[in-house]
């Protein structure tokens, strides 16, 4: 029988004690000792030193997904999300066995910048912030010659998407966004399958979720509560333009607000946009249309349906690609079963080939031809591409091997622009104008509105 664990004070960790003493945090961290590794232990030296900018959600799954290496530094401006993260990896610790909390006597930080410049231990971040950090979080990492694994979407403008990849070029570094399903078994069976003819050239995709799921569409509060005392608020806007602390905005649904997120879109279509973009060899798309809810400039319709055209690429046919949110869903395919579901109820993708379809689920999970006699039919060609380690394992080991990982900023951007463009389209829907767009210049060229959107100006103390 497995004899229980003591318990010591590196793994419980009272919130007032925390929150008192989180900027005296000790300057060591705790390596997991040799003899817990048993077989197949790296020895310190050869772990990367990753640092975390955000740690609360997305940033608390980040962190576990480089765990492998050394957890050198903790940046985030919120204690309470500081002090849940510490507390769940002693947590951990406890039900591995382990001796320590591999967490708690890691330096923490508010702001990032005081991190990297005090800090001169970190080989690579983590920037896991809401969307208008991104790209300032990230190139400020990417100058001191730090490799970047950036949450999607990789930033909250087209002009951030383009400068963060150039920066990235120039420093030589290893980069990859964090959507998982780039990583998964989906996108490289539709990959495979694409190639081996089995629904015909696709000319058009159906791309939908179920985003939002918070709150949306409303107009600013005009209510001022009281700033948490946990939270450094000015931290939080960081470069957007300053506004008075609510909790409309911070901590969860963030994401509604055009100051600081990029809504259902750049939530959710780093996952499903992706799929039909990577494996149709999308580029630069050659417009773009939407219709939308009311939008009122603040925060992100409730919902909207996005159109873009793409051009040939190669011997590929031009396709029409189309995204729907807020609960809008695609037509219903003629052919597939009565009653049958379409996705996975977190949204789903639609490949229209000349010789049939070709279904899945959001992350392109569960990848189908449809009708469902159709895949019973159709004979698997062999597994040709590589497989990936996961989303987060795969950076890590391009960085100890010196090549790009999958979802690097190159194709990042690119995918993460597209997407956005989607948003300015949004903005312009009320003049019912399809947005002629040209990729290699980087701007609209049928309406000059349009292109103020493309990036924004910083707040002092912030800039590219």
């Amino acid at each position: 029988m497995k004899k229980p664990v003591k318990k010591d004070s590196n793994k419980k960790i009272s919130r007032r004690d925390f929150i008192t003493k989180s900027s005296a945090a000790a300057a060591t961290f705790m390596i997991v000792p040799r003899y817990v590794l048993g077989k197949g232990y790296t020895a310190p030296s050869d772990k990367i030193n990753i640092a975390a900018i955000g740690v609360g959600g997305k940033g608390r799954s980040d962190i576990a997904g480089v765990a492998t290496e050394n957890i050198v530094a903790l940046c985030d401006v919120d204690d309470v999300k500081m002090f849940e993260t510490i507390e769940k990896a002693g947590e951990w610790a406890e039900e591995q066995g382990l001796p320590e909390n591999p967490l708690a006597k890691v330096p923490r930080y508010k702001d990032f910048r005081v991190m990297l410049d005090k800090q001169k231990d970190i080989d690579a971040v983590t920037v896991s912030t809401p969307d208008h950090f991104h790209a300032i979080a990230a190139i400020t990492a990417i100058k001191q010659g730090k490799h970047a694994f950036v949450q999607k979407p990789l930033t909250h403008s087209v002009d951030e998407a383009r400068k963060l990849s150039a920066a990235a070029k120039k420093a030589g570094v290893v980069t990859q966004m964090g959507n998982q399903g780039h990583a998964g078994e989906g996108i490289r069976l539709i990959s495979e399958w694409l190639a081996d003819d089995a629904i015909g050239d696709v000319r058009e995709v159906h791309c939908w979720t179920n985003r939002p799921i918070w709150e949306t569409g409303m107009g600013r509060p005009s209510e001022i509560p009281s700033v948490p005392p946990t939270l450094d608020w000015n931290l939080w806007v960081g470069p957007a333009p300053y506004r008075p602390y609510h909790p409309a905005y911070a901590p969860w649904s963030w994401r509604a607000w055009c100051d600081f997120g990029t809504g259902a879109l750049g939530d959710m279509g780093a996952h499903i946009f992706d799929i039909p973009y990577h494996t149709l060899k999308m580029d630069h798309p050659t417009s773009v249309f939407a219709s939308s809810s009311k939008f009122n400039g603040e925060s992100w319709p409730v919902a909207s349906s996005i159109y873009y055209e793409f051009p040939q690429r190669g011997k590929l046919p031009p396709v029409k690609l189309t995204w729907f949110d807020g609960g809008i869903m695609p037509p219903r395919p003629e052919g597939i079963e009565p009653g049958r579901r379409l996705g996975d109820g977190d949204g789903g993708i639609m490949f229209y080939g000349d010789k049939g379809m070709i279904m899945c689920g959001c992350y392109g999970r569960n990848p189908r031809l449809v009708p469902e006699t159709s895949m019973k039919e159709y004979k698997r060609p062999p597994k040709t591409l590589e497989r990936s380690l996961g989303i987060h394992q795969e950076w890590v080991q391009c960085i100890k091997e010196g090549k790009q990982a999958t979802s690097n900023f190159d194709y990042a951007a690119k995918l993460t622009s597209t997407m956005l463009l989607g948003n300015i389209a949004i903005r312009m829907a009320p003049r019912s104008t399809k947005l002629e767009w040209d990729g290699k210049e980087g701007k609209f060229t049928n309406m000059d509105e349009a292109n103020e959107y493309l990036g924004r100006e910083y707040r002092k103390g912030y800039s590219l």
